[in-house]
């Protein structure tokens, strides 16, 4: 804003005048009102000029004057406090706010450059559950905010639609299906096609057939059948099968793979999630090999005496790595290497983040250090945006044993707790409007809950401490938003002739009537919005923006509760409050937006 960017070229004349240097000028917010509005610490020109901190401070202090936008300037130890002007620093940053709406916070770092970040990557063995959901939410949110960032933004989808994971599911279903279909058994094509992976666990973990899924209705027959210990052979068999092309084994994968897509897609509906490039391993699990065997003739891996292809990465702190196995064909990282080279070729990326789970650390830069070696230049483009694990109370969630929370079972008990949540307070609410609202916060306090960690931590999720009105959630901020809505609407009624309304005249306001502790505290906060759009999509860490909202809407309650806005002395002092909570509303609901989360009118 104006304000602060005529602070910062200030600050760097004065640097030049008195110490002949250029730098960039950060300004810091102050942590109390007696210190300042802004701050300039003074350690870095400290190291290029070999002075003490405190005593460039002073220089600065001496050497910079008062204006029409600063109204003092002191040195406080190592750190230049500036005061500023607070009419005309509240009608520069409501203005702006009004004026930009749900554009405000965006900015043009990105250039327009292109960044890729490829999440999700599901099985279609399985629905999806709740570890995915961060992956889906951190992939999504990161891409609103990367976009308003400046950046052109990609979402990139890696299906894992073939390979033993699949065929389980597939001998599964040739056993034991009996023809049965999702829509014969009104069952969402995931969770058909997981039923059968899971039964097909069971089956080769010995533990029997009564344990199958009710679900599947197996015939008494089939139930009776004795275990098999020979069934990941034959699972692999059908691996070989696809491969080679055999005509019934592609038929059957086409189907189930249908199956479980179609669920997929359902699941990311719900999330409100949505891709703009979908890769699907069955098309791409080929590629890499033919550089890989280019990187062999010019010495860059070697063959086994097996056959195998390998490359010797111990001399950069990792291990031996087969890139081709001994009969020719492809492993996990083939796909990777050529997917990264295509991914590159045909989008001429910036950046390429692939959001996957911390255990797949070693993996990506084993990954990224063996397209180096292969003299691929972006390979330094490369990121991998490394997650934590989502845990139970009970612990570690396990698929293959069945002991998971579900995308979609979450998904329903959020909007069946938030539901419990609105009747609480309204119990005459019902119908559509319920379900509306019941979804916008059930989905928000999941969403929050899961994005107001950093990435790299591990979350213990909590369903009912994540929907509560109160604390570090999702419809507490949900909330600060809808009452602020109640504030402007009520006044709407009760005072018409003043036609206040989203579009606020701020120029005809007079200003200089706010500058209490609380109305400031809310300023700094407005005006800090878009660095902290722009540090989230710098660090790739969405809590940046999950943090800021919470302390938004704390500090807006603490205001509100200190000086409420109906009675305010003068008709003056309410208009301008009017302006600054409206305000605060439109950040909150841009905010909550760049994590994908809606803001009801009402809770």
């Amino acid at each position: 804003m104006f304000i602060k960017q005529h602070i910062v070229k200030k600050i760097q004349q004065a640097i030049k005048e008195n110490f002949n240097l250029r730098l960039r000028v950060v300004l810091d917010y102050p942590p109390e009102p007696k210190m300042g509005d802004l701050a300039f610490a003074c350690f870095n020109l400290a190291s290029k000029t070999k002075k003490k901190p405190a005593k460039i401070a002073e220089i600065l202090a001496k050497s910079l004057k008062p204006d029409k936008f600063i109204k003092k300037i002191e040195a406080a130890g190592p750190y230049l406090n500036l005061f500023i002007r607070k009419p005309l620093w509240f009608e520069e940053v409501l203005k702006t706010v009004q004026e930009k709406q749900e554009k405000f916070g965006s900015g043009n770092t990105g250039e327009g450059k292109k960044i890729m970040i490829e999440f999700s990557a599901p099985n279609t063995n399985k629905p999806q559950h709740l570890g995915h959901v961060r992956n889906n939410l951190l992939g999504d949110a990161l891409s609103r905010i990367l976009s308003a960032a400046g950046f052109k933004v990609i979402k990139a989808n890696l299906v894992n639609d073939r390979g033993i994971h699949v065929a389980k599911s597939m001998l599964a279903y040739k056993l034991w299906g009996e023809g049965k279909t999702p829509e014969s058994e009104k069952v969402k094509g995931d969770h058909f096609v997981g039923d059968f992976y899971l039964l097909f666990g069971q089956k080769a973990s010995g533990l029997g057939p009564s344990t199958a899924p009710e679900e599947l209705k197996l015939r008494p027959t089939a139930r009776r059948e004795k275990d098999d210990p020979s069934l990941l052979d034959r699972a692999q068999e059908l691996v070989r099968k696809w491969e080679a092309g055999d005509s019934e084994t592609l038929a059957l994968w086409q189907k189930m793979n249908k199956w479980a897509i179609a669920g997929l897609k359902e699941t990311y509906q719900k999330l409100g999630i949505s891709f703009d490039k979908w890769y699907w391993e069955s098309e791409t699990y080929k590629l890499g090999k033919e550089f890989i065997l280019k990187a062999l003739k010019k010495g860059l891996c070697y063959r086994r005496d097996d056959g195998a292809v390998e490359i010797d990465l111990t001399a950069h702190g990792l291990d031996k790595k087969v890139l081709i196995r001994p009969d020719g064909t492809s492993v996990y990282v083939t796909q990777d290497l050529g997917l990264a080279k295509l991914k590159f070729d045909e989008f001429k990326l910036e950046k390429s983040i692939y959001v996957v789970g911390s255990e797949q650390d070693y993996h990506f830069k084993m990954l990224f250090k063996v397209l180096e070696l292969f003299g691929f230049k972006w390979a330094k483009k490369c990121w991998h945006l490394s997650y934590g694990m989502v845990w139970l109370p009970e612990g570690r969630m396990k698929s293959r044993e069945g002991q998971v929370v579900e995308a979609d079972d979450i998904i329903h008990e959020m909007k069946k707790l938030a539901q419990s949540e609105i009747l609480a307070r309204d119990a005459n609410i019902g119908g559509e409007d319920l379900k509306k609202r019941a979804g916008q916060i059930g989905l928000g306090a999941l969403k929050f809950y899961l994005l107001k960690f950093t990435p790299a931590q591990d979350i213990t999720f909590n369903p009912k401490e994540s929907i509560s009105f109160e604390g570090a959630t999702g419809p507490y901020v949900q909330y600060a938003y809808a009452r602020i809505q109640s504030i402007l609407k009520k006044f709407q009624i009760t005072n018409s002739k003043l036609q206040i309304n989203s579009k606020l005249q701020i120029p005809k306001m007079d200003f200089s009537v706010l500058g209490n502790e609380e109305e400031v505290t809310l300023l700094k906060l407005l005006d800090q919005f878009p660095e902290e759009v722009a540090k989230s999509a710098r660090d790739y860490n969405p809590a940046r923006i999950a943090t800021y909202l919470l302390d938004l809407a704390q500090t807006f309650n603490k205001f509100y509760h200190a000086h409420p806005v109906f009675q305010a002395k003068s008709k003056e002092l309410k208009i301008a409050r009017l302006a600054l909570i409206n305000s605060v509303a439109i950040v909150i609901k841009r905010g909550l937006a760049l994590l994908g989360i809606a803001t009801p009118e009402k809770m």
